[in-house]
């Protein structure tokens, strides 16, 4: 680091992201929770050559198509949307805005987290998963920072039913809950739908998963009309073009085309299934994950370091945390049916292995 960087910044452990190799054609990529599919044919027309000509125009700082778009979809007003570049900027705006007291969080959960916390100086407590990995919301009565709950969980993949988060909506309705809602549309249910009854939920969602856009960086936001005019408030303060012409585009093509978007969320997740029932034949444990992804380990033959070396020899990259807790797991990114046979085939020769040098 340089002798020009600010102090409070000189203990901030940056975030990892997945690995984005360049050059390997052959390589299975499966570390990252992308979609195996392209996004939708309506997306492709959109960004016609027409659209690529007005990048020398400002793109529109209030997002006013594609935010009403949205509103549609979810059933809401179009003061109640934001859109960010990628949904981590709108978390980095939530944890600016909204975490004076603090904010609380799991101790397995997404990496950005604490991060965030670190780099905007707030008091951050991490409330341990239970055992089995699942989230106890009675831990959290009487914590007063901001609430930050992935549902479906990652790396884990696990989800809270709506009345688990009522039960934390209503613990304190004075505390914020900021439900992060990456991977929803493979199995779990939005909390958007609570939004009529409880002031205190906002809801994060992302187009990277489910609408194949993780290129384009499109994130966004429900909430009350106060909890977005806050959001609003921190985005103009930043940087009011914060979504490109493009990506605009291509989000409001994706909300036009739910036919596309629900038959890949129902190939995604039924090849998930399929592939976690193999898994768990071979011996490995599997959560039951209701994400685009599995995270599996705990096997007796193989730890989560080695397998996940042993898949890259193959060529296969999957995501290997190093963390205490789940050091002996690996999650993997749900790709296409021919992918996840070839991860199934090559486990099995890993394993194999393993039995025939034991012997």
């Amino acid at each position: 680091m340089s002798r020009f960087l600010a102090g409070a910044l000189r203990a901030v452990t940056p975030y990892t992201p997945g690995e984005q190799p360049r050059g390997v054609e052959t390589l299975i990529k499966l570390n990252t929770n992308e979609n195996p599919y392209p996004p939708s044919p309506k997306v492709l027309e959109a960004l016609n050559g027409r659209a690529a000509e007005n990048l020398r125009l400002y793109s529109d700082p209030a997002c006013a198509d594609f935010l009403a778009a949205l509103a549609e979809t979810f059933g809401v007003g179009r003061d109640q949307v934001f859109a960010g570049n990628g949904s981590d900027e709108v978390l980095a705006f939530a944890f600016l805005a909204f975490c004076e007291k603090g904010a609380a969080f799991a101790d397995i959960t997404y990496g950005f987290y604490p991060v965030f916390a670190q780099l905007f100086g707030i008091a951050a407590q991490e409330v341990p998963l239970r055992e089995d990995f699942s989230v106890n919301t009675g831990d959290y009565a009487g914590v007063p920072g901001t609430v930050f709950l992935a549902n479906p969980n990652a790396p884990t993949g696990l989800c809270l039913p709506l009345a688990e988060i009522e039960a934390l909506l209503r613990q304190d309705p004075d505390r914020l809950v900021v439900v992060d809602e990456a991977y929803v549309d493979f199995g779990g249910e939005s909390a958007a739908c609570l939004l009529g009854r409880y002031d205190n939920l906002l809801v994060v969602g992302t187009f990277s998963k489910s609408r194949s856009l993780a290129g384009a960086r499109l994130g966004y936001a429900v909430g009350s009309p106060a909890l977005i005019a806050d959001l609003n408030t921190v985005k103009f303060s930043f940087n009011p073009y914060n979504i490109n012409r493009l990506t605009l585009l291509a989000g409001e093509a994706a909300l036009a085309d739910a036919p596309y978007f629900a038959r890949c969320c129902t190939q995604v997740a039924a090849v998930r299934d399929e592939t976690a029932q193999a898994l768990c034949a071979l011996g490995f444990t599997v959560t039951d994950s209701k994400t685009n992804f599995l995270f599996a380990g705990a096997h007796p033959a193989v730890s989560g370091g080695e397998y996940y070396a042993a898949l890259r020899q193959s060529s296969i990259l999957v995501r290997h945390f190093a963390l205490p807790r789940i050091e002996n797991w690996v999650r993997i990114t749900v790709g296409t049916a021919a992918q996840m046979q070839r991860l199934v085939d090559v486990t099995k020769q890993i394993l194999d292995a393993r039995h025939s040098a034991a012997r």
